[in-house]
């Protein structure tokens, strides 16, 4: 067994010595490339429309007292509006590449191994893959269809980014857990964060929900500075469940290279 995995190693360095690198690039810096830029956007637009645009992003319906303004609000007003639609467009990017990666690493790890329940596992994969998807697209979305532009339609797309998103973190909490026999520290690690981080998510919906009812249909003061408050706490808390490929990928990277033969001479 040691011979033929001393073998396998073997060819494998053989076939990178006759391989063209053209690109080669780290997942934990595309992971943070593709999380920060829309978290430092975020925070830019927050700090210059509370402080250039004041009035314009604390208006609500209600006409009620608020402190802090949503994320359709200070996305929604120019310039801040095409600072974001920038972020969210190199966001996207990466965000395929990850869904398609978490894909690839779990039909290779149910792969490995006989297993009765694979058939359910390769549903599990399989949905967490398009919730991902949906969830990219539903961001896409909201973010250029703003509720200046046209409210009915931006809040249906919003609810579905909600839904997408808090089901692929169930899935993919559950698809981790099924796929791993048994977890090293670093992936033990990002299982709990990930456990961690969808607890936060799942109850700043309930009080998102909540606060937004009591501003919609009561005009409660400071109702929507809650409900705001909660929106913020979800986004900054969906964006580090995603960070935690940070974890799952430490050192794997992607590399686009050209297979060519060697040639021998005598």
């Amino acid at each position: 067994m040691a011979d033929h995995a001393k073998s396998v190693g073997q060819r494998s360095d053989e076939s990178l010595e006759h391989m063209l690198f053209f690109f080669n690039l780290s997942i934990r810096k595309l992971a943070f490339v593709g999380v920060s830029l829309p978290l430092i956007t975020l925070l830019t637009c927050l700090a210059t429309a509370y402080v250039f645009q004041y009035d314009d992003v604390h208006e609500t319906h209600c006409q009620v007292y608020n402190v802090i303004p949503s994320i359709s609000a200070i996305t929604g007003i120019t310039p801040q509006t095409y600072m974001w639609r920038i972020a969210v467009a190199f966001h996207v990017g990466p965000r395929m590449v990850i869904a398609q990666v978490y894909y690839n690493y779990f039909i290779s790890q149910i792969s490995r191994g006989a297993d009765n329940c694979k058939s359910t596992h390769y549903i599990f994969i399989n949905l967490c893959y398009w919730l991902n998807i949906i969830e990219v697209v539903a961001i896409c979305g909201v973010t250029y269809i703003s509720n200046r532009e046209n409210y009915p339609v931006h809040e249906k797309i919003f609810i579905l980014f909600m839904l997408s998103s808090l089901l692929y973190m169930v899935v993919m909490i559950k698809t981790f857990n099924m796929v791993h026999k048994t977890m090293t520290k670093s992936q033990h690690l990002s299982y709990t964060i990930k456990k961690i981080l969808f607890a936060i998510c799942i109850t700043s919906t309930f009080t998102l929900i909540f606060f937004f009812i009591k501003h919609r249909f009561y005009c409660h003061d400071l109702a929507f500075t809650w409900f705001a408050l909660s929106e913020y706490i979800l986004a900054v808390s969906n964006m580090a469940f995603h960070f935690t490929i940070t974890l799952d990928f430490p050192h794997e990277q992607l590399i686009v290279a050209k297979n060519f033969p060697s040639f021998k001479t005598d």
